[in-house]
């Protein structure tokens, strides 16, 4: 159980979010909308944070997750640039099967996916890894941040993080559709979403 709160944000969304291309380690830009969601989000935040000044801030290194921070700092007139990056916050790698859709998937490996379907934490495709995988570098990541923290990541991650920070069962956490848009807050266990 954590002491800590953890401000989970998904990036804004990309093109490839509005078409489901798996984006995975693939470092996609945000869209226009994908910009508006970022300051959107801070303005949550800044009602869910009271004083955003003492948190700790850390971003996934991808493009998508840095230009959302850069967005919400802004909206939050903090330094724009004045935040941590790691790269074990970067999204959950879909290896061979990044830039495709499901159904694009399906057609050239129904085996495969099936197999991800029955088990999807345990499950890694071809040159990638799984849920399980992920949590471990995740949470070897959060074990290291002292402060509350806003953390801008990916939708992966924050599941993972749901499961190993707030106890969401794997079952439940591996299909959890994570908006983009909303702060994922974890603290004591538990989380709530707001947005």
């Amino acid at each position: 159980m954590t002491t800590r709160r953890f401000f989970l944000v998904r990036h804004g969304e990309t093109d490839w979010n509005v078409v489901g291309r798996l984006q995975g380690r693939r470092d996609v830009p945000l869209n226009t909308l994908g910009r508006i969601q970022a300051g959107q989000v801070g303005r949550v935040l800044a009602q869910l944070a009271g004083d955003t000044r003492a948190l700790s801030y850390v971003s996934s290194p991808l493009s998508r997750a840095v230009e959302t921070m850069r967005i919400l700092r802004t909206g939050l007139d903090l330094p724009v640039a004045d935040f941590k990056t790691d790269i074990r916050f970067a999204e959950i790698s879909f290896g061979l099967w990044e830039g495709q859709t499901w159904p694009e998937l399906r057609r050239r490996d129904y085996e495969a996916v099936r197999r991800r379907d029955l088990d999807p934490w345990n499950f890694a495709p071809p040159g990638g890894e799984s849920y399980r995988t992920l949590c471990e570098r995740v949470g070897a990541a959060c074990a290291e941040i002292e402060d509350d923290a806003v953390i801008v990541t990916h939708g992966g991650v924050i599941r993972a993080l749901l499961h190993v920070k707030a106890g969401m069962p794997e079952g439940e956490a591996s299909i959890l559709p994570v908006r983009q848009g909303a702060v994922y807050v974890v603290s004591r266990g538990g989380f709530e979403v707001a947005d």
